[in-house]
């Protein structure tokens, strides 16, 4: 069992079509008490803090999940300007004229945190995953039609590549699942052999 410090339900869609066996605890984690000037610093003190902050609560090895604790964050970087969840509609229009028909890197922290908990011998896994996304040229109505969706101020960068942000983004350079929220082939790496096979059954 896994446990994903998250509330995002495209992570937890990822993992229930991975076959990955896991349950959702949300870290309460202030995101914006936590500030770096880099990027991808940002998304893996994200990560680690999500991730710690659920293990924090877990008291004994007995209450451990058997894969232990997964947080992410991710974040758009479009010409050097780091975006998470647009504000409000007026924001994400203004990021989308930016956006459209240009590309922006799509980063994602990823912290797993296994018995012992933090501050005990055990370290955590980390790793940032960056996926490079180019999106359509997009007329202005088209813009303003996509974010009266609503679908783009729930989301880091703007937009959702599994929903209808799939109609606006042309091609991706990385990981696919990267952009949803968690780097699939990433967690391969990190579970035990035994959780794919599982998962296969």
């Amino acid at each position: 069992m896994l446990l994903l410090a998250s509330a995002s339900p495209a992570r937890r869609r990822l993992l229930e079509q991975a076959g990955v066996p896991h349950r959702v605890q949300v870290s309460g984690v202030d995101e914006e008490g936590i500030q770096e000037q880099d990027p991808l610093r940002l998304v893996q003190r994200l990560a680690l803090a999500k991730a710690q902050a659920v293990a924090d609560t877990l008291s004994s090895e007995a209450a451990w999940p058997s894969l232990g604790v997964l947080g992410c964050d991710s974040l758009l970087v479009v010409e050097q300007e780091v975006w998470g969840k647009p504000r409000d509609a007026a924001e994400a229009i203004a990021r989308w004229r930016c956006m459209a028909g240009g590309w922006g890197d799509l980063h994602t922290g990823h912290a797993l945190v296994r018995w012992p908990a933090p501050g005990g011998s055990g370290a955590p896994q980390l790793a940032v995953v960056t996926t490079r996304v180019h999106f359509a040229a997009l007329s202005p109505m088209e813009i303003e039609a996509y974010v009266a969706s609503g679908e783009p101020l729930a989301c880091a960068g703007g937009f959702a590549l599994e929903g209808r942000g799939g109609l606006v983004v042309e091609r991706l350079e990385g990981c696919f699942s990267n952009v949803i929220g968690l780097s699939l082939p990433l967690l391969r790496r990190w579970l035990d052999p035994g959780v794919l096979a599982q998962a296969a059954g």
